[in-house]
């Protein structure tokens, strides 16, 4: 990764491409590659968060920091999705829909330079085993911020709209962990 800017062009150029999501997966394949260099662009993952690098309807990049321990619930995106991980571990649990509630299908580990692509319908929990940050690429194919999406009580697998303040919420709570 050259620069931020660059890097986001690049994905913007994929959407012109028969098959945008194979593109942005080679693309962020290439990228995570060098760990190093999407270090010096984005900087080392030293906090739990997100930062949205671009964000429009067609097309959302994202910085994602996943603390020591940070586990998220079952969720959906609603569009395809891209993952590669520079710094660290993210765990993916898989689920499919059994009725109204859900069932564990696989689970797939992604380390440093690897990558993932998740079809519209995944519906997935992410877990960092580490005891330090993982820092991710995450690209999809939509506006994720504007897209009313579900996620799944992880007890009880009961749908419910996805509560984006519990998730910043559970972002601080791993910082507050971070700094304790």
């Amino acid at each position: 990764m050259r620069d931020k800017e660059s890097f986001i062009d690049d994905c913007r150029a994929t959407l012109k491409e028969h098959d945008p999501q194979a593109a942005i997966r080679e693309l962020v394949a290439r990228t995570v590659s060098d760990p190093g260099a999407v270090m010096r662009a984005l900087g080392e993952p030293k906090r739990a968060g997100i930062n949205a690098l671009y964000r429009s309807g067609e097309l959302t990049i994202l910085d994602v920091c996943w603390g020591p321990g940070l586990a998220f619930r079952p969720h959906d995106h609603r569009m395809w999705a891209v993952i590669g991980i520079y710094a660290g571990r993210e765990q993916n649990f898989f689920y499919q829909r059994r009725g109204a509630s859900l069932a564990r299908a696989s689970m797939r580990e992604l380390n440093v330079k690897d990558t993932a692509a998740l079809g519209a319908a995944t519906i997935h929990a992410v877990t960092n085993p580490l005891d330090s940050v993982t820092g991710a690429i995450h690209v999809y194919g939509g506006d994720l911020f504007g897209t009313p999406r579900s996620e799944w009580d992880p007890s009880t697998f009961e749908e419910r709209p996805y509560d984006t303040a519990a998730m910043l919420r559970t972002f601080e709570e791993s910082n507050a962990r971070l700094a304790a």
